[in-house]
Parts: structure tokens; sequence; C-alpha cells
């Protein structure tokens, strides 16, 4: 059971490629922002609790629109008594099956054996309906956590996109460098406190 909530939650957050849907918002972690990553402040814009013991809220910067965001940041928690090493091999997996259809479908996993974080660094790409390139990254942080008196995992992670051909071709060029400063970012924010 855990491993189909798992891979259903990863496909979830795979899909994140499409656009955001805006619906009315409810603070179910009780982080309700903003949430400062870097030097930019992150706004609740979109929350869902697709299924019992799984919670997600996206945060955009202010004026963003979720379905052509350029940057989001997320939280999410999911009840299970999985070690973390499984959840996020479960994320992973999902992005090695989609590099037999995604040209830059790709990913590394980070472990800080300190305090039992993981940091899943990956990249995705679709297109649009003009033929055109979206790439998204992904900096995924995962720790273990515990919500409404459930244990389970927690995700900090932040997505950055690049809309157009020409867009992305300037997203890949500097990705070493956009990749090293975001994932410095996230690894030094502050992490969510779930109420």
């Amino acid at each position: 059971m855990f491993r189909q909530t798992i891979t259903a939650t990863a496909l979830l957050a795979l899909c994140s490629i499409m656009p955001s849907q805006a619906q009315g918002v409810t603070d179910y972690l009780g982080v309700p922002g903003p949430i400062k990553v870097g030097d930019t402040d992150y706004i609740l814009s979109w929350s869902s609790n697709p299924q019992p013991g799984y919670f997600k809220q996206e945060y955009l910067p202010e004026g963003a629109a979720g379905d052509s965001y350029e940057s989001m940041v997320m939280v999410e928690f999911i009840a299970t008594d999985a070690p973390l090493t499984e959840v996020v091999g479960a994320q992973a997996a999902m992005v090695e099956q989609r590099k037999g259809s995604d040209p830059v479908a790709n990913y590394a996993v980070f472990d800080n054996p300190d305090n039992g974080e993981y940091l899943l660094d990956f990249l995705l790409s679709t297109k649009d309906k003009n033929g055109e390139f979206i790439l998204e990254w992904n900096g995924y942080r995962y720790v273990e956590g515990e919500f409404d008196g459930q244990k389970g995992s927690m995700l900090f992670a932040m997505s950055e996109r690049a809309y157009g051909d020409a867009a992305s071709e300037a997203f890949l060029r500097n990705l070493r460098e956009f990749k090293a400063e975001h994932l410095s970012e996230l690894s030094q924010a502050e992490l969510p406190q779930l109420d």
C-alpha cells in the first residue's frame, strides 16, 4: 500500500511540470507564509489534501501566476512509517523512468549524515502547445517530520521554470551555477514548522 501511495505522490509531484491550478487556498499545515528562500518571499497560493495523511502547499512570489510561474516553493507532508530513503528513492525512480521520453530528465541525490536530511536535485522538460520547451528544475529537501500526531516525511522544495526554446537554452547554459546557488539557498533556509 505504501509503495502505491508514494508512487502516486511522486507522480503528482512530477506532474508539477503542468500548470498549477488556482483554487481556494487552505493552510492545512499551519505554514501560512510568507516563506523566505534566498532573497525572495513566497506567499501561499495553492493547497491540496488529495488523500488522508498527504498535504501539499505551493508558494509563489507576490504577483506570480500559478499557471506560468518561474519560481515556486512547496511544503508537503505525507504520513508514513517508511524510511526517508524509500521516500526519496520513489521520487528518484520516477525521474529515472522519465528518461526514456524526456531528453533532459536527470537527477542527483545528496544526503547529510549530520542531520538525516536528503536533497534531490532533478531536471524535467515538456513541450507547450506550440512545440516549445518548458524546462523545470527542482530541488527537493526531505526530512522526517510529524504533523497532526502522525509521523512521516516532510518535503521542502523549490521549483524553477524556463518557458520557450530560447529561454530553455539559456537556462541549460547556466544550469551548473544556477543549481549550486539554489541548492545552497534551499539547504540553508529555515525549515517550515508544521503546526
